[in-house]
């Protein structure tokens, strides 16, 4: 329990989301796929039948809110851990004093803020009470669960996904806030709708955020007669630059390259320049930007335009001369030369397929007519017999077998006729027909 002393802290300068914390499940906004009437969780937690669960979700959707509302709602001692702060040795510390209250017949529910940060030690000291039941456990996390959290631990919890709060959500929980007396209804603060739904926009479905932004505004509102206006001069200065949700190493990273890439290989160049805009005003490397393109020239290009791989090279080394500002304009150049560009993932796909043969024989000899003969015992031995030099052929063709006896007649190179692709896939049809007409 949170001890009282004799400098208590004003209420207003607790900040405006702290104290607008929601405390009942009627007083929580969003997640309604979660929590609306007859959903999956809202039935657990009405019929106190929680067990151990994750909140993966963006900051600011309410994961800690609503494992508070939970611990309130289920009479459970509600214990908030921090992965930021805390080690092994306290876990097991907090872990026999959830012990001891499940003896007297008390539950204990912890909730463990950014949970991705344990290690796997720090995860595994959970385990144990999770399966007797001493804790129900509940995770937070922004980061994608099933790469961050233990195997083990990750399938005694149930995941939920919380979503983004809509702008329509966040512009209720700003209209509450300023007639709520929790909130800024003393301050008697004037704001227009318009300001209200730009106050919601810029918060990008994060509701702290939306809600610390109004806070700001109405402390640097205008004072007229009886209330502080807050006008669009006012608000510009608070929200000078939007924040752009976005993790260099976290899942949004992934989920950003990811739809530029399927953007650019679907050829859809003005989505292509969007994604590839929200990268680097987010602050990502326009290096990594520009490697991925180079991969893609190969992944989904190839030789239905041999070009591409040499114009992606050069928008890489571009951005490595100029860097950021300056090689945002090379990087969407390329971006749109490659997503106009004819596709084939035909060298992709040979790739692959040849690789889940080479896996599967790694030990399987070369042929020795495609070994070296370096030494007279290697030529004794058989090394580099039958080897056939094209060159010394008219044709500058062979009927060599160059694949191992258990591939022979494989195909993994099939060319599209995209593009330049098709004169590839004609000179390699009339090779295979050649060699096919001349072995033995």
């Amino acid at each position: 329990m949170e001890q009282t002393t004799f400098f208590q802290q004003d209420p207003r300068d607790i900040p405006l989301a702290t104290r607008m914390r929601p405390r009942t499940l009627e007083e929580f906004v969003g997640q309604r796929h979660l929590l609306g009437e007859g959903k999956v969780l809202r039935r657990l937690i009405e019929e106190d039948r929680v067990s151990s669960m994750i909140f993966w979700g963006p900051p600011g959707v309410g994961k800690t809110t609503l494992a508070r509302i939970i611990a309130r709602r289920t009479q459970s001692e509600f214990i908030d851990f921090s992965a930021v702060n805390s080690g092994v040795k306290e876990i097991r510390q907090v872990m026999e004093r959830a012990e001891e209250g499940r003896r007297m017949g008390l539950r204990t529910l912890l909730f463990v803020d950014e949970i991705h940060r344990f290690n796997k030690a720090q995860q595994d000291a959970f385990l144990p009470f999770v399966e007797k039941g001493s804790i129900v456990l509940i995770g937070a996390t922004t980061e994608n669960p099933s790469f961050e959290v233990n195997a083990a631990l990750l399938s005694r919890c149930k995941v939920f996904v919380l979503q983004p709060l809509t702008e329509d959500e966040i512009t209720a929980l700003l209209r509450r806030a300023l007639t709520d007396e929790r909130g800024l209804a003393e301050q008697h603060v004037s704001i227009s709708d318009d300001l209200l739904r730009r106050i919601a926009v810029f918060a990008n479905g994060d509701a702290r955020s939306a809600l610390s932004t109004l806070e700001m505004a109405a402390l640097n509102g205008e004072l007229k007669e009886d209330e502080l206006v807050v006008t669009e001069a006012t608000l510009e200065q608070c929200t000078s630059r939007k924040s752009l949700l976005y993790d260099k190493n976290g899942e949004e990273h992934y989920n950003l390259i990811s739809a530029l890439h399927k953007s650019m290989r679907n050829s859809d160049a003005d989505a292509s320049v969007y994604w590839l805009a929200r990268m680097l005003e987010a602050g990502e490397d326009p290096l990594y930007v520009a490697r991925r393109v180079v991969r893609f020239a190969s992944e989904d290009v190839v030789l239905a335009d041999p070009r591409a791989l040499e114009m992606a090279v050069a928008a890489y080394q571009a951005c490595h001369f100029l860097g950021m500002p300056e090689c945002s304009v090379h990087l969407t150049q390329i971006a749109v030369y490659l997503s106009a560009a004819p596709k084939s993932n035909s060298l992709y796909v040979a790739y692959e397929t040849a690789a889940k043969d080479a896996r599967e024989a790694l030990a399987e000899p070369v042929p020795m007519q495609l070994r070296n003969a370096v030494t007279p015992l290697m030529k004794d031995l058989g090394y580099n017999k039958g080897y056939a030099y094209a060159h010394d052929t008219e044709e500058k063709l062979s009927s060599m077998t160059c694949l191992p006896d258990f591939l022979e007649g494989k195909i993994y190179y099939r060319p599209t006729e995209e593009g330049l692709e098709g004169r590839v896939k004609a000179r390699v049809e009339e090779i295979r027909r050649w060699k096919q007409a001349h072995r033995k």
